[in-house]
């Protein structure tokens, strides 16, 4: 296990085979150089899988507002839904302020990934333990996101918490009662706009890496996009490679498979002229046929995150091949 990542190339140097590159995701530990950026970034990423779990869990308070609001002169309906939907809030609260974490530590991991000193591979043959943190983020994205998309009544229930608030106050019964935690009107418009999104932690990570090129006019935007388009293929290669994919686990190669997805749309959200035109840099037909010879089931949603997620898909200059492979 000493080598974390190991780099096996084709024989033909001047072939395009720098992503065959196999990574330890199991077992890498961050280098010296690593430590700071990794502890900063791991600090908000050891909350991701509680973040999930209880999302995971969120069952609404969908009977108890539809009880309400058609007996609204019923006051223990109106109690009963209040009591019900205050605690729901406060997690979509601490779901809200966990975007927030992840959205102050991505510039940083980033800077350390994407810095101009060192090309995209140089970068993720030394620094393999962040390589493994974003990636991590890119899968809890996936996750938190597919979670969201499945639970309607996250947006019915923010809705009610925010009408009977407005009422209560206007009522003069706004006070917080034990357990309660009302949530200020500038944070409830952030929140809104946060879950009106169809895949809330997909735009704030794109968004936030958009913003990083932009601020970063020193740095040419292709550092960036190159360092992600080999992430994606480092990614597939992980599982189309015969001799990579019985070195890792199960688990490890659906994390590939989520992780691949993510940086295609990731790219596709940041790049110019996204994955899907001839003159990416990811190898946009082998990611989807390797998507398409997995077991459905383990990756219907990832199919539908490239159909529904993607912002070039549906471009002109998209390949009818790939439209076609995505829509059966």
């Amino acid at each position: 296990m000493g080598n974390l990542l190991r780099i096996l190339l084709n024989a033909d140097p001047s072939s395009k085979h720098s992503e065959n590159i196999f990574v330890d995701f199991e077992n890498v530990q961050p280098t010296e150089a690593e430590q700071r950026v990794w502890k900063l970034v791991k600090s908000v990423l050891d909350s991701a899988q509680e973040v999930l779990m209880e999302l995971q869990r969120y069952t609404g308070a969908t009977e108890e507002i539809r009880m309400a609001i058609s007996n609204p002169k019923i006051e223990d309906l109106q109690d009963r839904a209040w009591q019900s939907v205050t605690p729901l809030v406060s997690k979509l609260k601490m779901f809200f302020e966990f975007s927030l974490k992840l959205e102050q530590v991505i510039p940083v991991l980033l800077g350390e990934l994407c810095s101009e000193d060192l090309t995209p591979r140089e970068h993720l043959e030394q620094q393999q333990a962040l390589f493994k943190q974003f990636a991590e983020i890119l899968d809890f994205v996936l996750k938190f996101d597919d979670l969201k998309m499945t639970t309607p009544a996250i947006q019915n229930d923010f809705s009610y918490y925010r009408r009977t608030l407005n009422r209560r106050k206007l009522a003069n019964e706004d006070e917080i009662q034990d357990g309660e935690e009302h949530v200020s009107n500038e944070l409830a418009n952030r929140m809104s706009l946060f879950y009106a999104q169809a895949t809330p932690m997909l735009k704030s990570l794109s968004d936030v890496t958009a913003k990083f090129v932009s601020q970063h006019k020193d740095l040419p935007v292709e550092q960036t996009t190159d360092c992600l388009s080999m992430m994606a293929n480092i990614c597939r290669v992980m599982i189309d490679n015969p001799e990579y994919k019985q070195r890792i686990k199960e688990d490890t190669r659906l994390f590939c498979l989520r992780v691949m997805v993510g940086v295609i749309i990731l790219y596709d959200h940041v790049h110019p002229v996204g994955a899907f035109a001839k003159t990416s840099g990811i190898e946009m037909k082998g990611s989807i046929k390797l998507l398409k010879d997995q077991e459905r089931s383990k990756v219907e949603s990832l199919l539908n995150a490239l159909r529904y997620t993607t912002k070039h898909l549906q471009d002109v200059a998209t390949s009818k091949n790939l439209k076609a492979m995505l829509a059966d």
